[in-house]
């Protein structure tokens, strides 16, 4: 490579300064510090993705998508579609997971038919988990989509979380096919999350869960 001419007074360059310690240098010691810039190169590089926004997109017959940041993905659940994390590894602090989510033929609004979907719903936490208390249900919005909560908290881990999960459907008359976002964040996890209702209303679950879009 040709080096680009540079003024007598902007001289000399890193490069020229360092070149004797590096000619004098043993093999060892040149592999070491070779090593050593590929690893922060490789460091810098997961530092901005983890800063980036994330997308993760499905499509079929329930299409949804949502954008997150400092979250990872990991195994759903069996039966989900998707679940995302926090910290990578370790003891777990926050989780966003979609589920699929159908009700079964009714006749009325969507606004009735899910509380009564969610009285079997719950019973169905109840069972498959000892340390279950529900704390609340209700109604809520998803960037702007009406939808319905189940607030809780459970033991996981040996620890306490806050749950919360979200029923959302196509607002059309019938819909009986949608998903469930079930979130959970370690009741230590965050001073500004005290309860199940705060959970993903800020925070790092706030941005997957206000960024979701069924359809």
């Amino acid at each position: 490579m040709v080096a680009v001419p540079m003024k007598p007074e902007y001289g000399p360059t890193l490069g020229r300064l360092l070149a004797p310690r590096w000619h004098a240098a043993t093999r060892p010691v040149r592999i070491a510090v070779v090593i050593a810039g590929v690893l922060l190169l490789a460091g810098g590089v997961g530092l901005v993705l983890t800063l980036l926004n994330a997308t993760y997109s499905q499509g079929g017959p329930t299409p949804f998508s949502f954008s997150y940041r400092g979250l990872f993905r990991t195994t759903p659940d069996p039966g989900g579609f998707v679940k995302i994390r926090a910290p990578a590894d370790g003891p777990l602090e926050y989780s966003y997971a979609v589920e699929p989510l159908e009700l079964p033929p009714y006749e009325g609004g969507l606004s009735g038919e899910l509380p009564v979907y969610a009285i079997g719903y719950i019973h169905g936490l109840e069972a498959s988990d000892p340390g279950f208390v529900l704390r609340g249900e209700g109604k809520t919005r998803v960037n702007n989509v009406p939808a319905y909560q189940v607030l809780y908290s459970e033991r996981y881990e040996g620890r306490e979380f806050f749950g919360r999960n979200v029923f959302v459907l196509p607002e059309q008359q019938g819909a009986r096919r949608g998903v469930a976002i079930v979130m959970l964040t370690s009741a230590t996890a965050s001073s500004k999350v005290r309860s199940p209702s705060e959970v993903a209303a800020t925070g790092i679950l706030l941005r997957p869960l206000k960024t979701f879009s069924l359809g």
